[in-house]
């Protein structure tokens, strides 16, 4: 999918950075990846159509804010989250999205929130939309944050109204409307559908990563704890386009990739066998070989190169 911005990364100190997305975005605490306290990133703000926009670049472990911080910064918006490049998940709530290029999230700023990119390369759009124009239009449809589903075909028109705005400096007031409009269609036809399969496919993200270092826990272990048989289990699963199996590996295998980069290259080979067995594999060869499939290299040169 296209890109809607390019922003650079580019070596800033965290504080520096931390401090931007403060000023721009409110009170969210940034976590590195690495200890060099400095990370690659920029934050940027437009004004697109009526609302402010910032472009946040980072390569950071996660960015959160707190309960702490809510009562310290009251929110004051809607952050309507478009993943432009690269990963990143959103947690809030019950709320658990992976989110790829082109996927939207529409956050709560009242309500404690976490975005988790595992040091890897990320660009978002993040539109400000006023929480009480929000309030005024919807009510309370969106409180507690909202995945927006790319699956419905108001997606794709609130992606290419925000491209439209993007692309033209000073967007004429209808288009900020015509956004909004689409928005609210969304989040009543999303009230309205809105199921339980929902509710399971969030609670079955939340619990993955809650006992992904669980060498028992698997896709019947999952199916057992939530009372659905494993083939409704993959059927809730459909959307994401990936297995329950599929996604447990991969939670598994970046929490190795996160815990051998940490690892400083002290003693890598046993430190790689620990790391394999702490993170819920008990065959390594089998670690190994799907490690390479995903990253393309081995468990003991990332450590090594860390």
């Amino acid at each position: 999918m296209q890109s809607l911005m390019t922003p650079g990364h580019k070596p800033v100190p965290v504080e520096i950075l931390e401090a931007e997305i403060r000023r721009v975005c409110g009170s969210f605490n940034l976590e590195p990846m690495r200890r060099t306290g400095v990370v690659n990133g920029d934050v940027s703000t437009r004004r697109i159509g009526s609302f402010d926009t910032a472009i946040v670049a980072l390569d950071a472990s996660e960015v959160a804010r707190s309960p702490r911080a809510i009562r310290q910064d009251p929110g004051e918006y809607f952050f309507l989250l478009v993943q432009d490049a690269g990963q990143c998940r959103v947690e809030q709530g019950d709320q658990v999205a992976e989110l790829s290029p082109g996927d939207m999230f529409l956050v709560d700023s009242v309500k404690p929130s976490t975005f988790v990119y595992r040091g890897e390369r990320s660009n978002q759009v993040s539109l400000h939309i006023p929480r009480d124009e929000v309030m005024h239009r919807f009510g309370n449809r969106c409180n507690g944050g909202l995945a927006i589903s790319r699956d419905d075909p108001l997606w794709l028109a609130m992606r290419a109204v925000i491209a439209k705005m993007l692309m033209e400096e000073g967007a004429q007031a209808q288009l900020g409307e015509a956004f909004l409009c689409l928005m609210g269609a969304y989040l009543h036809s999303a009230r309205v559908t809105g199921s339980a399969a929902e509710t399971l496919l969030s609670r079955a993200l939340s619990m993955i990563d809650r006992h992904r270092a669980d060498p028992t826990f698997g896709p019947r272990e999952l199916a057992v704890r939530l009372n659905v048989s494993e083939r409704m289990l993959q059927r809730h699963f459909r959307p994401l386009g990936e297995t329950p199996g599929h996604r447990l590996l991969n939670r598994r295998l970046e929490l190795a990739h996160a815990r051998l980069t940490a690892a400083r290259g002290e003693q890598v080979a046993a430190g790689v066998t620990v790391v394999a067995f702490d993170c819920g594999f008990n065959d390594l060869s089998y670690f190994y070989r799907e490690f390479r499939k995903k990253y393309g290299t081995t468990p003991g040169s990332v450590a090594r190169c860390h």
